[in-house]
């Protein structure tokens, strides 16, 4: 694990790290390698050594570690399962972070403070706080962990009345010019912090291939050259530049390079339907973008609705762990899309363990 900070909190960011301990396995650092010799596999099968190697860009520091140790050791099982629930804040108050431990909460659909979708940033700001304080209120001998709040800019702070909006993600990649996507992640990430937020949604790096798919515009484009070119940009304007001061400092916050994977593929172009690319086109295509992302130091990859050859991605351990943590070198942490592990066969909203593992 990392130390990270955010605009509205210093130093270690208990709440992120913890969801990586129960969440991931570390992978090893060995030096950056492309992929071995393909390997023929049969359709909807994963063949691990036949996608690219390379190392976590971050390496992880001891004292964080052993702090995180011993969180975890003084954690019980009720604090551990709240860490790893995230909540709409229509559904859920300050004191029920507290109650429950929750480790994050999000403002989706039309989700805003005291359910006024037009309420200004110092209400926002308001409630962040009052999260905030919740959350780490170490009384009853409560660890008092920090929640996190994610948001969907995903083209601006588009919740907030008067914030900067941007094109979709269609219209940004017909500019061919990351460099303009790094100044819009920077924007962006200043008018997320002023509303205290510490996280978003984005960037979506899907690399769309049928037009029926409903959410194309979301694409930055069909070529996964350019969608690779993006993300890394993307990523460095939301988070910082990696091994600079900036990385993930007072002016920058979290990314999430999504969906993982092939979101942008499935037949007929069914948004949560079933991709049957090849695992040759499912890794140079609709995968191009997550080398670059994790190499700028994206933190968090967030797992896509749909299925590949069959096999819903939610519970999909050869793609979320083997090849996303052992090849590709992600040492963050993984988050569903809304209630995506509801889709994995056998499982509810209220219960999968298969997602879960």
């Amino acid at each position: 694990m990392r130390t990270l900070t955010t605009g509205r909190t210093t130093g270690f960011l208990p709440a992120l790290t913890l969801a990586v301990s129960l969440a991931l396995a570390g992978c090893s650092d060995p030096a950056t390698q492309t992929a071995d010799a393909a390997v023929p596999a049969a359709p909807g099968q994963v063949q691990p050594e036949n996608w690219p190697l390379q190392p976590s860009p971050l390496s992880r520091d001891a004292a964080t570690e052993a702090r995180i140790a011993d969180l975890l050791a003084r954690m019980t099982l009720e604090e551990k399962v709240g860490q790893i629930i995230q909540a709409d804040i229509d559904s859920v108050t300050p004191d029920d972070v507290r109650r429950y431990h929750l480790g994050s909460v999000l403002n989706g659909g039309n989700s805003a403070p005291n359910k006024d979708n037009r309420a200004h940033p110092r209400e926002w700001l308001k409630l962040a706080d009052a999260f905030w304080l919740a959350s780490t209120d170490k009384q009853g001998g409560r660890l008092g962990i920090p929640v996190m709040w994610g948001t969907d800019a995903v083209h601006g702070q588009s919740k907030i009345v008067g914030a900067t909006l941007f094109p979709h993600n269609i219209g940004l990649g017909a500019t061919n010019d990351p460099d303009l996507l790094r100044r819009i992640g920077e924007i962006t990430a200043k008018e997320i912090l002023v509303t205290g937020q510490d996280w978003t949604f984005a960037p979506t790096i899907a690399v769309a291939r049928n037009d029926r798919w409903g959410r194309t515009y979301e694409s930055y484009s069909e070529n996964p050259e350019l969608v690779r070119r993006y993300a890394s940009a993307i990523i460095e304007g939301l988070q910082g530049k990696l091994g600079t001061p900036a990385y993930l400092g007072p002016d920058h916050l979290l990314a999430t390079a999504k969906h993982f994977v092939g979101d942008g593929g499935t037949l007929d172009g069914i948004d949560t339907g079933n991709n049957l690319s090849s695992e040759a086109d499912l890794r140079d295509i609709h995968a191009a973008g997550y080398p670059p992302a994790i190499a700028a130091g994206a933190q968090v990859v967030m797992a896509s609705f749909n299925s590949w050859h069959g096999q819903k991605m939610h519970g999909n351990k050869a793609l979320l762990t083997d090849v996303l943590v052992g090849r590709l070198g992600f040492d963050g942490f993984v988050v569903g899309d809304w209630n995506g592990h509801a889709h994995v066969p056998s499982c509810s909203e209220n219960q999968c363990l298969a997602a879960l593992n």
